[in-house]
């Protein structure tokens, strides 16, 4: 009987699937352990983008675990007097300005990633990473409006993934698209009880 070869990117792919999912989970039920499942699941995919070539996105995963570090924190310390941090809704000002700076940043890095690598798709996947930065800074600070960001990247992320052949991926993204609507609506309750008790 002849023993196939198991395909070490698959493997990888999947414990980063899996282990992203389980973050998702945890931090649409405002569970601390989103954080460090979310580190397990950024170390596994930053090997899996630099092995497919998009350089944005092993990038943006280093990012990611600097993020998730300072998530940990916030969630636990950043409210008031030290005290865990409420779910509140980000100001058209803090908005404003964290979408301009995503546009920026697009520009410069996809301008950088195809002139200055082999990056697969340089625009693209720099203004995906871009915006995936901002909806990642909002869920550290529990802005609601985290959610909706993540709702608009993750429906072109399927796309993205689907081009380059990482079918987990893609369906992980299909999933997450409805986690990140039932997060919005959960962290939408959450916050009406804060307002609600005055907190």
């Amino acid at each position: 009987m002849r023993i196939t070869a198991v395909n070490p990117w698959l493997v990888l792919e999947a414990a980063a699937v899996l282990l992203t999912f389980a973050s998702v989970i945890f931090q649409i039920f405002e569970n601390i352990w989103g954080w460090p499942t979310t580190i397990a699941g950024v170390a596994c995919y930053s090997f899996l983008f630099f092995h497919e070539r998009l350089y944005a996105d092993m990038c943006l995963q280093a990012v990611y675990i600097t993020l998730a570090i300072y998530g940990w924190y916030e969630w636990l310390h950043g409210g008031e007097a030290k005290t865990e941090r409420k779910v509140s809704n980000a100001s058209i000002r803090v908005q404003a300005t964290a979408y301009l700076i995503g546009a920026g940043s697009a520009v410069i890095l996809g301008f950088t990633f195809r002139y200055a690598t082999n990056a697969a798709l340089p625009f693209l996947d720099s203004t995906l990473t871009s915006y995936s930065l901002i909806a990642q800074w909002m869920l550290t600070r529990k802005y609601l409006e985290n959610w909706i960001v993540w709702i608009a990247v993750d429906v072109v992320y399927v796309g993205m993934f689907i081009f380059k052949h990482l079918y987990m991926t893609a369906g992980l993204y299909v999933v997450f698209i409805a986690s990140c609507t039932w997060g919005y609506l959960q962290w939408k309750r959450s916050r009406e009880v804060v307002e609600a008790a005055g907190l």
